[in-house]
């Protein structure tokens, strides 16, 4: 009796539901490896190299420059270029100048970390495009279909790894990258007498930067809605070609409503359904939103700190803006859709 029921097979219960979620993200994490991880990093190694390459030819530009090139310092004296050493400039610098070469310092760091952005949003993008039609397109869907798994909890995962995961691991590799951009700068600035905790990590302020890019996803998440919405939507519904289904209805309409003055009935003109529906269905991946624009243009780089445009309050300040809830709420249907169309389409 004892044998027989030892022999007997134990009933597993099915996965939890907070279990099955990570699992569905790291699936689309494997599925989409070289996008999500290898393409910020690649990014990012390369504007090293080629920075790498730039100071080298700097370097040697200055070894080489003419002995009667000079320059002149504030006390009266002058400095040759060809024996250029920045400790001794350091030490002319005044408050003025160390707050500029602050914010210099700063906006150099975040030019270093761009590469990796860029790359995002073409990840970004492709991503959601290809998110519910490859699947058709290779018929997995019916396997996943065979899986205890909802439609909206496979639609929410990719909606997560788009806005949340892709961004992460693009802002980490930012950050790594602009450290290293740091390091290379130090060597450059110790080849030349330079003090580079006085003249870089100092003034600067690479773990406030880091700190609030990595604050900033969650409000360019919000931002994306209407784009991914979008984009996931044409992947539901296109049996062919996405791509020229998500770029060319928006593009369209927009030529529509500008050769009719559609907007005029609106008491609006074109500008504003290019700027508020094209744009927002379009460009949605890109974290810059409209708000930060305006920021950017009333930015006084003479008075005011690179650290203002990316700190917590004036990034999160776009959730005060009712563009970014419209925006969300009109992705969240979409998305909403395009989980109905994920349940009975499939190719064939």
């Amino acid at each position: 009796m004892n044998a027989t029921a030892e022999t007997l097979p134990v009933a597993k219960a099915p996965a939890h539901a907070t279990h099955r979620f990570p699992l569905l993200l790291r699936r689309e994490f494997w599925e989409h490896r070289g996008g999500i991880l290898w393409a910020p990093v690649i990014a990012g190694a390369i504007s090293l190299l080629l920075t790498a390459v730039f100071f080298v030819i700097a370097a040697v530009g200055i070894r080489n420059a003419d002995s009667d090139a000079t320059v002149n310092l504030d006390d009266g004296t002058t400095m040759s270029i060809n024996g250029l050493d920045l400790g001794v400039l350091a030490e002319q610098l005044s408050a003025e100048d160390k707050a500029q070469l602050a914010s210099g310092i700063d906006m150099t760091m975040l030019m270093a970390s761009a590469w990796p952005y860029i790359v995002m949003v073409f990840v970004m993008f492709f991503y959601c495009l290809g998110a519910l039609y490859d699947e058709r397109k290779d018929r997995s869907v019916l396997f996943w279909k065979s899986l205890p798994l909802s439609d909206g909890e496979t639609v929410l995962s990719k909606v997560t790894t788009a806005t949340l995961v892709i961004p992460l691991v693009a802002t980490l590799a930012a950050i790594a990258t602009m450290f290293a951009f740091l390091l290379l700068l130090s060597v450059m600035v110790m080849a030349h007498g330079g003090n580079p905790w006085e003249l870089i990590w100092s003034p600067g302020h690479p773990f406030q930067v880091s700190a609030y890019v990595l604050a900033a996803i969650p409000v360019y998440a919000v931002w994306a809605l209407p784009t991914v919405g979008w984009l996931m939507l044409c992947s539901a519904w296109a049996r062919s070609v996405p791509f020229l289904w998500a770029l060319l209805v928006p593009i369209l309409s927009g030529v529509f409503v500008s050769m009719f003055s559609v907007m005029r009935l609106f008491n609006l003109d074109a500008e504003w359904f290019w700027g508020h529906v094209v744009a927002r269905l379009l460009l949605g991946v890109v974290p810059l939103t409209r708000h930060d624009l305006h920021r950017i243009g009333g930015f006084d780089a003479g008075q005011d700190s690179m650290l203002a445009l990316v700190s917590p309050p004036g990034v999160w300040s776009n959730l005060l803006q009712p563009e970014m809830w419209i925006g969300a709420a009109v992705g969240i249907a979409m998305l909403l859709l395009a989980t109905r169309l994920r349940r009975w389409r499939d190719e064939g």
